[in-house]
């Protein structure tokens, strides 16, 4: 049974604790409330104001483990209160809400204040967790896959759609670093793990990924300088820096072209794109 009262006070507490900065937005000069707004959490948890406000008075529906996930990415949750929060609204912690699913607070942090710059968050299995608008604009919504699609390893040997972000010419290479970075989290995790659900499917359906497997080709430092082709600004090239969590569960990848480059002009054109 969910605990109403005591969810509603846990997402005031938790709301209050946020600072504007904390997650990227300005401070203003006549903010008097004391941590964030109602309507700013809303929009960070991708939901109606009157919805979020009517799970802290406490008057709101059962929230679902959807709006929960939302929730707990939106007021930037560790695990630990994730895990609480699920339990509050009266849910059992769902055993597809890996680990790897859950934003590290710290990468959240770091995310927040590069929204003018395109990163993402992905996890060890190329599921993208998150993104700012500038990498939706290069590189589409990542986010938005279901099933073993969310997986950009996945795509890049079952979708040749998902090919034409990269010129043909550097297709192979790209090939054996996604083999070597799912051999990497394979390697980690066992035999009796989601990277092995990933790599038998694999295995089953790509020719490709079956003989690049069998090499057990070793992770190298694969996010350096790549090329992406894109549909309305072209070529880029792009240097990607990435920050790995210290359980080697997600990364963040940050992508910046060097100053005075018709990459870093490129860069510049896709923020006034719709996304």
């Amino acid at each position: 049974m969910a605990d109403r009262a005591a969810l509603a006070a846990f997402l005031r507490a938790r709301r209050e604790a946020l600072q504007p900065e904390d997650v990227g937005l300005p401070r203003g000069r006549r903010r008097r409330t004391r941590g964030l707004r109602r309507e700013e959490v809303a929009v960070l948890c991708d939901m109606s104001v009157d919805y979020y406000t009517r799970l802290e008075q406490p008057r709101g529906p059962h929230p679902s483990e959807q709006m929960l996930a939302a929730i707990a990415r939106g007021l930037r949750l560790s695990p630990e209160e994730r895990d609480l929060l699920f339990r509050l609204a009266g849910h059992a912690l769902p055993r597809r809400v890996r680990r790897s699913d859950h934003v590290d607070a710290g990468m959240m942090r770091i995310l927040d204040r590069l929204q003018d710059t395109p990163a993402q968050v992905v996890n060890h299995l190329g599921e993208t967790l998150r993104q700012t608008r500038p990498a939706v604009a290069l590189l589409g919504d990542m986010t938005a896959y279901t099933g073993a699609a969310r997986s950009s390893h996945y795509r890049w040997f079952t979708d040749p759609a998902a090919r034409l972000v990269h010129p043909e010419s550097d297709h192979a290479e790209q090939s054996r670093l996604m083999v070597a970075d799912l051999h990497s989290a394979y390697s980690r995790e066992g035999g009796d793990s989601d990277a092995a659900e990933l790599v038998a499917a694999l295995n089953r359906e790509s020719t490709e990924f079956a003989g690049i497997w069998r090499e057990r080709p070793a992770l190298v430092p694969h996010c350096t300088t790549k090329r992406y082709l894109h549909p309305q600004v072209g070529m880029l090239e792009l240097d990607c820096q990435t920050l790995v969590d210290p359980d080697r569960f997600q990364r963040l990848v940050v992508y910046t072209a060097r100053p005075g480059t018709e990459s870093h002009t490129g860069l510049r054109l896709l923020s006034l794109l719709p996304v």
